[in-house]
């Protein structure tokens, strides 16, 4: 199969990834204007979070996940098209876990559900596990 096939998913990642940055810098400077922070403030941005609504903190914290379990991700599509392993079930997973990451994204930065982000979060890490494992096993055995 071509690589490209399981390429396709990243782009849609990180298209998603600059979808969400952009997000973040709209609502972020919107509410820093808005409620008079000094830019200066943001140098920890621990304590930017502290002056700014729940509401934007939900969106600078999906976009912090999205460098965190994601990174893995790429690392293994990367791994998978470079050594030629591309099949079907490796696609559907690559595709699943995009899908799943962006669903994942919308209620984060929507309802923040806990309990569903983590249900999203668990099941993007069983597919992640699925890809890594079936590629282990080929490289190792």
């Amino acid at each position: 199969m071509d690589a490209i096939k399981i390429l396709q998913p990243i782009i849609i990642m990180g298209l998603h990834t600059l979808i969400i940055t952009i997000y973040m810098f709209i609502t972020r400077i919107s509410a820093m204007k808005k409620l008079k922070i000094h830019p200066e403030k943001g140098q920890d941005t621990s304590n930017l979070k502290l002056l700014l609504p729940a509401e934007v903190n939900r969106i600078s914290n999906n976009y912090n996940h999205l460098f965190e379990q994601p990174t893995l991700f790429y690392a293994v599509v990367l791994l998978i098209a470079l050594l030629g392993h591309v099949d079907t079930l490796s696609v559907i997973c690559a595709w699943s876990y995009v899908a799943v990451r962006v669903i994942h994204s919308l209620i984060q930065i929507t309802i923040d559900r806990v309990l569903i982000r983590f249900y999203l979060f668990l099941f993007s890490w069983l597919i992640l596990a699925a890809m890594l494992i079936k590629e282990a096993k080929i490289i190792f055995f």
